[in-house]
C-alpha cells in the first residue's frame, strides 16, 4: 500500500476547526472530523475505524482538502431529474400544514395526506402523492 504523501497548508486546522463550527450539514462536519485528525498526524486507518469510514472515501477527501481546501469536503452536482419540492414549495406546504383544514373546504379538522396533496395542488399547481407530502 502507497503512503499518503500530502503536503497541507500552515493554516489548515483553523480552517478546519472554522468549518467544523459554521457548517449546518452532516455529512461536511464529518468530513471535516475526518480530514482533522488525518492533519493532526493520525493514521488513516486509525481514523477509518474510529469514525466508521470507508479507506477509500476517507483518502478521497484528505485529498479533496488538500487540493480545494474546504470546498473539496462539499458535495458535487449530482445528475439526475431535479427535485420537485424546491424550498419555496415546501415552505408553502409548512404553511399550508399550520393553517385550518377547514378554511380550505374540507370536510374534516385534522389534515390527511391525501387533501394536503390536493390543496397543495390546487394552490401551487404541482402533483404530489399522498406519501411524497407525508415525507415533507
Amino acid at each position: 500500500m502507497r503512503t499518503l504523501q500530502l503536503h497541507f497548508p500552515e493554516d489548515a486546522l483553523p480552517t478546519l476547526e472554522t468549518v467544523l463550527k459554521q457548517t449546518k450539514e452532516a455529512r461536511v462536519f464529518r468530513r471535516a472530523q475526518a480530514v482533522r485528525e488525518v492533519v493532526k498526524g493520525t493514521r488513516l486507518h486509525t481514523v477509518s475505524d474510529t469514525l466508521a469510514l470507508t479507506y477509500s472515501a476517507l483518502r478521497k477527501w484528505v485529498h479533496r482538502f488538500a487540493n480545494q481546501g474546504p470546498r473539496g469536503l462539499l458535495d458535487r452536482p449530482r445528475s439526475g431529474r431535479p427535485p420537485k419540492v424546491t424550498c419555496a414549495l415546501e415552505q408553502h406546504l409548512n404553511r399550508l400544514v399550520d393553517h385550518d383544514p377547514l378554511e380550505h373546504g374540507s370536510l374534516h379538522s385534522p389534515w390527511s395526506c391525501r387533501e394536503l396533496a390536493t390543496v397543495f395542488a390546487r394552490e401551487t399547481g404541482v402533483q404530489l402523492g399522498r406519501e411524497r407530502v407525508r415525507g415533507v
